[in-house]
């Protein structure tokens, strides 16, 4: 592979001052190496932010997280934090995961931070993203990072930006940072010199404050009394679910929650998984495995900065199975408008959010209830962005993604997996005391509302040229888009880069009143939608399929089941 030149201009940039010894160093083994795909994939571009922010491999270059990435992104958020608040007494909080580098990377942001006179919060130990949320608005702060990578692999890692709600950036925030951070084309122009008086170690107050407000958004708590010695088994999965998972858990009057000793230590390596993400069997093994042990009633795990959560339950059989985030949000959904409504706490303003690749089982449960839901976007971002919006102009009650991401009450502004834990062991609680599982629950909603079953795949495309493979892709869908998938008709196309609905039967085109966003979404006649997304985050394009059919009986189930599973593969098969 031929270097191209702006790489190697790119790099040599990096293999002088006012970059540091050992920074100079590092790049000069990547150029002495003679490896031009790693040499490229370093310094070809700029890390950039997308629906998680700062996301890379840790290491030398303008595409990795390092130093100076971290730095520019700094000064960068700090240049227009100073520009938007002029003469204000700026406020900043800053946490982080369990990540190799995290706590150095906080470090770092809270000394340029500092540099710049404002006043930091930093947590004196690892705590998760929705702490760092709350804490942002808890301490009225104009701003916040997490350094995290969510459930990346071990040599990632990232910085998630907050705006004053709550929320990470979201435009119009997102991109004027991004301009400021482009800006800055040296490193001496990032104020790396710490002023340590600016800095506020923060202790379990914050936390404290959080879990008291957590409490108050119990809808059963009868149910739980009654249930405390319910059979919890919890994996933080070597991440920060750790720090406050088996505390909210307690505090609600859960007393029997037993948390997998393995994976109970933080470590960046994350030495028992080969990806710290509950979205993966394997990642859950370990707690499975322990929740088999002692026949636990409902085993969870959080990703390492406590945002989202993967469910097992025991089914009909007695064996346990992983339910889907779109089953889990469900549930969620489901149970928290019927305590609502039993409450007799069901208002005309209140409303529920999911994303537009998050199963439509959703809206169904939302449009039985008579509550409003909103499609936002992929990214819990948007769902934030859409609270704050709202404002006291309606109530949010519960939102959630696919990917593992929901939230219960606004005392954040992102996926939380605390309040989420505390409300699957409360959901839980609640259907053993009427003699059902959640897989139980979760049958009797699709008899109610049909049996819906989606799939997703993720094809990863590391580098510049799979970066370039991706948008080709793409690409080739828009300029033909499939007339029918899996046998089935194609009635719709909507494509929200170009914000419409083609409507192939009519010709009618409609507006899709979001924002623009690379993901088209093929939607047949038989209401199955599937999508397809660059991922914002990760090195990947993803394909995601939703399928439905009536569920006629109990018994029908496993039949039922089948059939979708055979009409996923068929529809996949023809598109990814």
């Amino acid at each position: 592979m031929q270097l191209d030149p702006n790489v190697r201009e790119r790099a040599a940039r990096w293999l002088q001052a006012p970059y540091d010894e050992e920074t100079i160093q590092a790049v000069q083994q990547l150029v002495d190496s003679k490896d031009t795909v790693g040499l490229t994939d370093a310094f070809y571009k700029d890390l950039e932010f997308g629906t998680g922010g700062l996301r890379g491999i840790m290491g030398v270059g303008t595409n990795r997280m390092n130093k100076y990435t971290i730095g520019r992104a700094t000064q960068g958020l700090s240049n227009y934090l100073l520009d938007t608040y002029p003469g204000e007494l700026i406020q900043v909080a800053v946490s982080y995961d369990s990540r190799n580098n995290s706590r150095e990377f906080a470090q770092l942001v809270a000394d340029v931070f500092s540099a710049n006179g404002m006043r930091v919060f930093l947590f004196n130990e690892l705590r998760p993203t929705p702490l760092l949320s709350f804490a942002v608005r808890h301490l009225k702060c104009q701003a916040g990072v997490m350094l995290t990578a969510s459930h990346n692999p071990k040599e990632y890692n990232g910085y998630k930006a907050y705006w004053n709600d709550g929320g990470q950036l979201v435009p119009p925030h997102d991109k004027q940072v991004i301009s400021a951070v482009y800006a800055i084309t040296d490193p001496s122009q990032i104020r790396f010199d710490p002023k340590p008086e600016n800095i506020t170690l923060l202790d379990e107050a914050v936390d404290e404050a959080y879990l008291r407000a957590i409490a108050g958004l119990t809808l059963r708590p009868a149910a739980v009394s009654r249930q405390h010695d319910l059979k919890i088994v919890f994996s933080p999965i070597h991440g920060t679910g750790i720090t406050l998972v088996p505390k909210a858990l307690q505090q609600w009057g859960f007393s029997n929650a037993q948390t997998v000793a393995a994976q109970a230590q933080p470590d960046g390596n994350f030495p028992t998984v080969v990806y710290p993400n509950p979205e993966e069997e394997e990642a859950m093994s370990l707690a499975l495995k322990e929740g088999e042990r002692i026949q636990a009633d409902v085993i969870f795990a959080t990703d390492p900065d406590a945002d989202r959560v993967g469910v097992a339950a025991k089914g009909g059989d007695g064996a346990y199975s992983l339910l889907n985030g779109n089953q889990i949000g469900s549930l969620l959904v489901d149970y928290v408008l019927s305590a609502k409504k039993e409450r007799n706490d069901l208002r005309p303003t209140d409303y529920i959010v999911k994303t537009i690749v998050t199963t439509n089982l959703i809206a169904e449960i939302a449009n039985a209830y008579q509550v409003t839901y909103y499609d936002t976007l992929t990214g819990f971002k948007y769902i934030g962005e859409l609270m704050t919006k709202k404002g006291q102009q309606g109530r949010f009650l519960v939102g959630g993604e696919e990917s593992y991401g929901y939230l219960v009450g606004d005392l954040v502004r992102d996926k939380d997996a605390v309040v989420s834990a505390v409300f699957i062991a409360e959901m839980a609680a609640y259907y053993k005391e009427r003699g059902k599982t959640l897989h139980d629950a979760l049958i009797d909603l699709y008899l109610q509302h049909g049996c819906y079953k989606e799939k997703l795949i993720s094809l990863t495309k590391t580098g510049k040229a799979g970066a370039d493979e991706i948008n080709a892709m793409m690409a080739g869908l828009r300029a033909n888009p499939p007339a029918e998938l899996g046998g089935v008709e194609v009635a719709q196309v909507k494509d929200y880069l170009h914000s419409e609905t083609h409507h192939l039967k009519t010709g009618e085109k409609t507006v899709i009143n979001l924002p623009k966003s690379d993901v088209l979404q093929f939607i047949t006649v038989d209401g199955d939608v599937i999508s397809a997304r660059p991922s914002g985050t990760e090195p990947k394009i993803k394909f995601y399929c939703s399928v439905k059919q009536p569920l006629p009986s109990r018994e029908a189930f496993d039949e039922i089941n089948r059939q979708l599973d055979e009409k996923l593969t068929r529809i996949m098969s023809a598109i990814a």
